[in-house]
């Protein structure tokens, strides 16, 4: 999230981020957000009895800043797919593997087990499957001797840092399209 509103106040992005919602009272991004001038929202997904319940709660206070974009960063819940749905072709996420490889958790521990010579990050868009929506973006990163989960992590995250920001980009600029689950870039 950090590197989405650096880069959108250094290149001067033709948009503006609407808001920062947590489900944690305590997430980093939220001092950050707010230390920018964001707006920012708490839907602690604890006070709800059941993900749908959750997640129309957390839908509301997003349709409440009226956004034409929803990126997910670092938010690490399973969401519905009423609320898939409900921002469909306008939600996007990051995932630490070249998908479709290593969805879901551990993906580094993945990648050093399976013997992998490279690995990386996927901006995609989100479906009801988890880590299968439309891919915008893709950056890999040389599996190196002697890395570890952590060492993987650490050089993965920086690339994650230029691609996400770019991927954003993309969209507001108009230049993504989906035609028939597949994404499609214009110049």
């Amino acid at each position: 999230m950090e590197a989405i509103v650096r880069a959108a106040a250094a290149e001067q992005w033709p948009a503006r981020i609407a808001a920062v919602i947590a489900n944690k009272a305590d997430a980093k991004g939220l001092e950050f957000a707010a230390a920018h001038g964001i707006p920012t929202a708490v839907v602690a997904n604890k006070e709800y009895p059941t993900r749908e319940a959750f997640d129309a709660a957390l839908m509301e206070v997003i349709d409440g800043y009226q956004p034409d974009l929803v990126v997910l960063a670092g938010f690490m819940r399973i969401l519905t797919p009423g609320f898939v749905d409900h921002y469909a072709g306008r939600l996007l996420n990051i995932h630490p593997s070249l998908l479709p490889k290593f969805p879901g958790l551990h993906t580094h521990e993945q990648a050093l087990a399976a013997g992998e010579a490279e690995h990386g990050a996927t901006v995609h868009f989100v479906t009801a499957q988890l880590d299968h929506g439309p891919v915008l973006g893709q950056v890999a990163v040389p599996v190196l001797p002697g890395d570890d989960a952590d060492t993987l992590a650490a050089r993965v995250l920086q690339e994650e840092h230029k691609l996400y920001p770019r991927a954003v980009r993309q969209f507001i600029e108009g230049r993504v399209s989906i035609e028939d689950g597949i994404v499609r870039l214009t110049d």
